[in-house]
């Protein structure tokens, strides 16, 4: 193997980590900065429960990112491109705009960036699993996983499009009321799912019932 690609491949998961950390603590004081600036918080209404519940999924959405990208960069090894360091300033723009659209009056906006960073994330994923499959080391895990065809996305374009249309409606609505709770509840529903698909695939990656037994 070529000497630099050899050290790139070594050497990239922690320059990874290391910008995503500080990508995602700045949404992190950001998200905080938006609680402390809105005092309809404290008020028991509402208004200030749907807030609560957006801020949530929000928060759930930043960790799931630093989840998916730590897992990925802990089991895996690939030749990374320019591509790979662009990515978090990408989403984390994102993030921070969605952070912005936090409250009420914005939940259509809200929604519709969920469904474009859960689209981002996918795309991100899956260019990188295509790039891990190519080197060997991580042949472990691939020559029992075969590569994504396009209805192994239909789950995830189903729930961008439903995220998507339902944040327009409630945008063009400017709908505060159970639709809005509705929508935000889906949002979070999605993350959990998320959740527990990124666990499901970190023990399988890692032989799980291989370590279970020992």
């Amino acid at each position: 193997m070529n000497i630099l690609r050899e050290r790139a491949q070594q050497q990239f998961p922690s320059v990874l980590l290391t910008l995503l950390s500080i990508v995602q603590a700045l949404a992190l004081e950001l998200l905080w900065g938006r609680v402390q600036e809105s005092d309809y918080l404290m008020n028991l209404n509402w208004l200030s429960v749907l807030a609560w519940v957006q801020i949530m999924a929000t928060l759930f959405g930043i960790v799931l990112i630093w989840v998916v990208y730590a897992s990925t960069a802990m089991r895996f090894r690939w030749t990374p491109s320019t591509s790979d360091s662009v990515y978090p300033f990408i989403i984390g723009i994102l993030e921070f705009s969605q952070i912005e659209l936090l409250g009420p009056e914005h939940i259509g906006q809200w929604a519709i960036l969920m469904a474009i960073i859960f689209a981002a994330m996918v795309m991100v994923s899956h260019a990188t699993m295509r790039r891990a499959r190519q080197n060997g080391n991580n042949g472990g895990f691939f020559q029992n996983t075969k590569p994504a065809k396009l209805h192994d996305f239909y789950p995830h374009i189903a729930v961008v499009s439903v995220l998507a249309c339902g944040g327009m409606y409630a945008w063009i609505n400017t709908s505060k009321g159970g639709f809005a709770l509705t929508l935000v509840l889906a949002a979070m529903a999605l993350l959990m799912w998320q959740y527990w698909s990124a666990a499901k695939f970190w023990k399988t990656s890692i032989g799980g019932d291989e370590l279970r037994n020992e």
